[in-house]
């Protein structure tokens, strides 16, 4: 894969930007460049360090990675294992795919450690479009929140398109996802039957990761295709035109 443009060419952010962005200290942020787990800033005017997209991307990969259980150096092996010119969006697509490994996790925190999570203020709209989504839920001058969605939730927060459309789209995916997990589910089934318990355990516990990683890949390439077409479409009706 190839690092998209616009994650490499606007580094825009300044180490407090970012720490603020991902939900983490200025410390944390210097910690893990020392470490090696963050490549470094682009040094701007007045020596002053701009990072972009893919920092931020990578520091919610490492989150995701701690939350697993993972040492800093397992998660050290672990990034070097990744390709060096990965976007953000690839390391969203690995983030998912970490995440996709623990069970559900839904907490209820304070309203202060919801925006501390989330990495930004959020106002009274916003909470209710988290909760819209399933993300977040009021609970006696509580939140409860699901972990492993609160950060997709957040950065749609800034996608352009209406809370229905994005609900409808979240409807479709839960459909196909599950259709798509039954039909796995019973080829699993059928191709286990014969085995022990534990073998079958064991043989589960090897092939989630894995079948998420191609749902995911497969996803990625058939909405590219579908996105392409329909580009392909909209500039072939303007040069008609």
């Amino acid at each position: 894969m190839t690092t998209e443009s616009t994650d490499v060419a606007e580094p825009t952010l300044t180490i407090d930007e970012l720490a603020a962005r991902a939900g983490v200290t200025v410390r944390t942020v210097r910690f893990y460049s020392t470490k090696g787990l963050l490549p470094p800033p682009v040094i701007g005017p007045r020596r002053v360090g701009h990072y972009g997209q893919e920092h931020l991307a990578r520091l919610a990969l490492i989150e995701e990675l701690q939350t697993q259980g993972m040492t800093l150096a397992a998660i050290d092996r672990y990034l070097r294992q990744l390709p060096p010119d990965l976007s953000a969006h690839d390391l969203a697509i690995h983030r998912a795919v970490v995440a996709s490994w623990a069970p559900d996790s839904v907490e209820t925190v304070t309203r202060e450690e919801l925006q501390r999570r989330a990495g930004r203020t959020l106002s009274d709209q916003d909470v209710e479009r988290l909760g819209a989504m399933n993300v977040v839920a009021h609970e006696d001058g509580a939140f409860r929140v699901d972990s492993g969605l609160l950060r997709l939730g957040v950065e749609l927060l800034d996608v352009p398109l209406s809370q229905e459309t994005i609900m409808a789209a979240r409807t479709a995916l839960i459909e196909h996802s599950r259709a798509a997990a039954h039909e796995l589910s019973r080829l699993l089934r059928e191709a286990v039957a014969e085995r022990a318990a534990e073998d079958v355990k064991s043989l589960s516990a090897h092939m989630h990761p894995l079948v998420v990683q191609a749902l995911l890949t497969t996803f990625q390439r058939s909405l590219r295709e579908e996105l392409r077409e329909w580009l392909d479409g909209i500039s072939e009706v303007g040069g008609s035109a």
